[in-house]
């Protein structure tokens, strides 16, 4: 018998048990999984929970959406999508607490949406006039990093940092922290994020490596990156992996919660594999019609994460119609917030460039600044040389 899902996990490494943790159908039912449990409470206050996923979901999908036509429209220069991992997104991320601190790619919008960054603030990287608006302490969730697989390092630093603060297995729920850090099928093939698995097993850091498989590395699909499933990697570098239904609201939830409640306690790390599927394109410079089956697709889209969450909520009567409606006025609301606001957003400062490169202006940096200042005050109106 299995005790926990980090064990049942090496069982199936060792074809003694099922090997995707799921606890929500496709078809919108609840199942068990052995070695793991999702307690939210009574059913009055699951029910709420779960409706709160619904919402988060459905507004991350219109995040998503509106930039993407953002981008069609001139208004970005590009923009990364989601559409299809929005229940590896929302359920990770409601998984994190306060202290908790998240080092994100280029796509953990659903991420950011749950630690609180304004959607429009993700819009301006993409636009082009600032490098991330949101303060990383904060939100305890880092700017996005365009280096693939570097954030993972950075994760394990920030963990062995915490570790040595005393903020790792004291037993106090409001001091304990963990570090979850975000990639990809394809970044997991990156040296940094193999560099990251030894630092973290080494020092037993307390971080989650938590991989959003959506089995395409650009135009690379994932049999051509790895013989074995990712999850069964960690096993190398001597902690636990398991492999979750990254279509899952709820299995997503369950297995974060417990992997980042493992790091807090000072177990160490672990890896998530949320195995999902990306509907959409890797960006929106990408042509997927051009490297993958249509009728992949379709097959996938059968497996909508939202679309089981709504299947569930009405079926077991947790939602009305005017329920449903209040989160697509909502929706609409997002939308509308976002396009506004993106056209608004102001152009930088030229010097601006210079303002966050040191916690403190070295005199170097001053030196550099004021070369830039007098070449552009050597233009006139018209950007003709005086």
């Amino acid at each position: 018998m299995t005790t926990d899902v980090f064990s049942a996990s090496q069982a199936a490494w060792n074809g003694e048990g099922p090997e995707l943790v799921q606890l929500l159908t496709p078809e919108g039912e609840r199942v068990d999984h052995p070695g793991i449990s999702l307690d939210l409470g009574s059913p009055e206050e699951e029910a709420e929970v779960i409706r709160g996923f619904y919402r988060d979901m459905v507004l991350t999908r219109r995040i998503d959406t509106e930039a993407t036509a953002l981008q069609r429209h001139g208004e970005l220069g590009i923009w990364a999508q989601l559409l299809g991992q929005e229940a590896a997104q929302i359920g990770s991320g409601r998984a994190l607490r306060p202290q908790d601190f998240v080092f994100p790619t280029y796509r953990e919008h659903g991420v950011a949406y749950c630690r609180g960054v304004d959607p429009l603030d993700l819009l301006g990287l993409f636009r082009g006039v600032d490098q991330g608006r949101w303060d990383p302490a904060e939100h305890n969730f880092g700017l996005y990093t365009i280096v693939i697989g570097a954030q993972t390092l950075h994760g394990v630093g920030y963990a062995m940092g915490i570790q040595r603060d005393g903020a790792v297995g004291t037993g106090d729920p409001e001091r304990d922290a963990g570090v979850i850090a975000y990639f990809g099928d394809g970044a997991s093939s990156q040296g940094d994020v193999n560099e990251s698995f030894i630092f973290a097993a080494s020092y037993n850091a307390p971080v989650v490596f938590f991989c959003q498989n959506n089995q395409w590395a650009i135009s690379e699909p994932i049999e051509r990156q790895s013989r074995i499933p990712l999850y069964q990697r960690a096993l190398g570098f001597g902690f636990p992996g398991v492999r979750v239904d990254g279509n899952d609201v709820l299995a997503t939830y369950a297995v974060t919660r417990a992997a980042l409640q493992r790091a807090r306690d000072g177990q160490g790390p672990t890896l998530v594999e949320a195995y999902t599927y990306r509907m959409g394109a890797h960006t929106t410079t990408d042509d997927p019609t051009r490297y993958r089956l249509s009728s992949d697709l379709e097959h996938w889209k059968l497996k909508d994460p939202i679309e089981r969450v709504r299947v569930y909520l009405k079926r077991n009567g947790l939602a009305d119609a005017d329920f449903f409606g209040d989160v697509e006025a909502e929706a609409g609301r997002l939308g509308e917030h976002l396009r506004t606001g993106c056209k608004e957003l102001p152009d930088p400062s030229p010097l601006s460039i210079f303002d966050h490169v040191y916690a403190e202006q070295t005199d170097e940096l001053a030196v550099q600044k004021e070369g830039f200042a007098a070449y552009l005050e050597s233009f006139d109106a018209e950007g003709a040389t005086r």
